[in-house]
């Protein structure tokens, strides 16, 4: 019998985080580079992967990356594998936001197939063009960051929530069909964290929505849902896939 792997170290390892120029994906992107692994970060907007690069150190390479072009992510995919020499790990990070009222038609359908193409059919069009190079790996790890929208709903929010949803059975799927190889595949799904997505957001609003819905009673930052994330890739973490794993402060466990 094949004994697991039992390190708890990504040293070496390369791994490719989307979205990776703010919040979650930045910090991501620096706590796995900061563990030595060799960091593709990825974003739509190349000078702020540039500066993230920058701050990451000499294991982190900026690469601009739109996920919703499929032309462009069957280059830069295995551009990144033949770069830095492989792909062990892959995080689905990219997001946008998407509240939409039902009754703004235009608005709805923008928001709608934008939300879809982003967060949903972006994922498993990465998961497809890394494949082939996972498939190379002897721990290879895939993490799709959904969200708690993915597990309940908050008013006005349904192609986001439809999306995330999406993403949660997307994990589900690929960890059967992958299983077989050893190739994991995880969910995380953040509840309320301090990002970009959430600065609109008054402080005083914050605290109130905080108080009264997490068990924790307050926003999460994105450093505490990369070392999650984290936990998921690495080497040891070969008996856990198609979990799905809120990092929310307690949100989907109260009821009141």
């Amino acid at each position: 019998m094949t004994r697991p792997n039992r390190s708890r170290s990504v040293a070496g390892r390369v791994a490719i985080v989307t979205g990776a120029a703010s919040g979650m994906g930045r910090a991501t992107a620096l706590l796995l580079a900061a563990e030595g692994a060799k960091v593709a970060v990825t974003d739509l907007d190349a000078d702020a992967c540039a500066r993230v690069a920058g701050e990451a150190g000499a294991n982190a390479f900026p690469y601009a990356l739109d996920v919703s072009d499929p032309e462009a992510i069957a280059v830069t995919v295995p551009r990144i594998a033949e770069e830095l020499g492989a792909i062990d790990i892959l995080i689905n990070n990219a997001g946008v936001s998407a509240f939409a009222p039902l009754d703004e038609p235009d608005h709805y359908e923008e928001a709608w197939s934008r939300a879809i193409a982003v967060l949903l059919t972006a994922q498993q069009r990465m998961v497809r063009a890394a494949l082939p190079f996972l498939r190379r790996s002897d721990a290879p790890r895939i993490v799709n960051i959904a969200s708690t929208e993915g597990l309940g709903a908050t008013p006005g929010d349904t192609p986001y929530v439809a999306a995330k949803s999406g993403v949660v059975g997307l994990t589900r799927g690929l960890a059967v069909d992958l299983g077989k190889e050893g190739i994991t595949v995880n969910c995380v799904c953040p509840g309320p964290i301090r990002t970009a997505m959430t600065a609109g957001i008054p402080d005083e609003a914050k605290k109130t929505f905080a108080h009264r819905r997490t068990a924790l009673r307050r926003y999460g930052e994105p450093e505490e849902v990369a070392h999650i994330t984290l936990s998921l890739v690495l080497p040891a973490a070969s008996f856990i896939t198609g979990a799905i794993i809120p990092v929310d402060g307690g949100l989907m466990a109260r009821n009141a």
